[in-house]
């Protein structure tokens, strides 16, 4: 009985305090001063939008995850979600800024309280920043446990060679989260062994190379080469050898942000092509008295919904301490093809118009595409609830 009542309390959550009326208000006043040209221009130019981030930065929700003994807000991930929401649904893109919200996590689950104090009151402020996490390499994709960037230990530090491939926002950030393999896989008892994570300032380092990849949108990616990096052995976060666990432990807060940015991915693609519809004149009446028009976006609506009570559902879990995989994995699948349903709907209904910059439809509609892809694709998450939550056999 005792478990029932604290399920019962978990869902009853409330979805929208004050808090989170506040967040979105703050956010709105940010977007307000940012609006759809300047993301028309910067997607035009392939451009990191520094202002936008700057006055985001100013108002301490990018410190919103961080407790407040390191200067942070202390709220929760049902809190900090709203911003990242927020800030799609008014139109614009939180992937530049979500990771300075969430990459910190590692630290402060795993890092010694030198890392803690050193580097927390600052991604707070902002005064660092904190924007990239380099795991995936050309050689591995998914497959995690194949890492061959190496760190050798030598001395007092560690000796790092190998190549990363989708890497955001490395011009952009001071800190950059690492996984590396310490030990060989053939000297591992198994394959998730012998991975270490490492904080590398690379304000200090020498022998990082970063080539942009250009991509359909405007999301700065990059290939990044480490030849002989030196770094002092207190860059390890945690023990070595068990990164692995480290960065899969951060992976629900990504997936339950990420949900929540194609949320309000889909939020937006609704509130835009129900307007335009209900406005567009055709054949004498508006097309949005055709059923054929109306009943579609009437479904991405109602999927986009559902999927938002499966975010709620993954962020009270997160939030009460307790394991939120299946549901942050599928937050993140339902909000993920929820937007894209939207922004089919959206093109499909602006038709020509759709096509043009002037409406943002195909921006929008690039952007949220991304997110059955990254961070974690659709396959794998139903790999996951398919082996996890189903218990059948492993099927890769």
């Amino acid at each position: 009985m005792a478990r029932i009542l604290r399920r019962r309390e978990l869902r009853m959550s409330d979805r929208n305090s004050e808090v989170r009326r506040d967040i979105r208000g703050i956010v709105d006043s940010v977007c307000q001063r940012f609006d759809a040209s300047y993301w028309r221009q910067l997607d035009r130019d392939r451009l990191y939008p520094e202002a936008f981030v700057d006055a985001l930065t100013e108002t301490g929700l990018l410190g919103a995850l961080i407790p407040e003994a390191y200067g942070g807000l202390g709220v929760g991930m049902g809190d900090a979600t709203v911003i990242v929401e927020q800030i799609n649904r008014r139109g614009g893109n939180a992937g530049p800024i979500h990771a300075q919200m969430y990459t910190m996590g590692t630290i402060l689950r795993h890092g010694t309280e030198d890392q803690k104090e050193r580097y927390l009151p600052g991604i707070a402020s902002g005064g660092i920043r904190m924007q990239s996490f380099a795991v995936t390499e050309p050689t591995t994709g998914t497959d995690t446990t194949q890492t061959k960037t190496r760190a050798v230990r030598s001395g007092d530090s560690y000796i790092i060679n190998g190549q990363k491939v989708f890497i955001s926002r490395v011009q952009h950030t001071d800190l950059l989260l690492l996984l590396a393999r310490t030990t060989p896989r053939e000297e591992v008892r198994r394959k998730t062994d012998g991975l270490s994570v490492f904080l590398i300032d690379l304000r200090e380092v020498e022998g990082i190379s970063v080539s942009p990849i250009r991509t359909m949108v405007n999301h700065e990616t990059n290939e990044v080469f480490f030849n002989d990096v030196e770094i002092p052995k207190s860059a390890l976060v945690g023990e070595e050898g068990h990164g692995f666990k480290y960065i899969m432990d951060g992976m629900n807060a990504e997936r339950l942000m990420v949900a929540s940015e194609c949320l309000g991915d889909g939020r937006w693609f609704i509130e835009k092509v129900s307007q335009y519809v209900g406005e567009r004149i055709v054949f004498d009446r508006p097309i949005g008295m055709n059923q054929g028009v109306q009943f579609p976006i009437a479904r991405a609506h109602i999927n986009i919904e559902a999927a938002d009570l499966m975010r709620w559902e993954g962020c009270d879990k997160f939030d009460a301490a307790q394991d939120c995989g299946s549901e942050a994995n599928m937050a993140k699948l339902l909000a993920s093809e929820a937007s894209w349903e939207a922004a089919n709907c959206a093109m499909q209904f602006f038709g020509g118009f759709g096509l043009t910059e002037d409406f943002d439809v195909e921006r929008k509609f690039r952007e949220t595409r991304l997110y059955q892809i990254a961070p974690v694709s659709t396959n794998m998450i139903l790999s996951y609830v398919g082996q996890h939550v189903l218990g059948m056999p492993r099927s890769y």
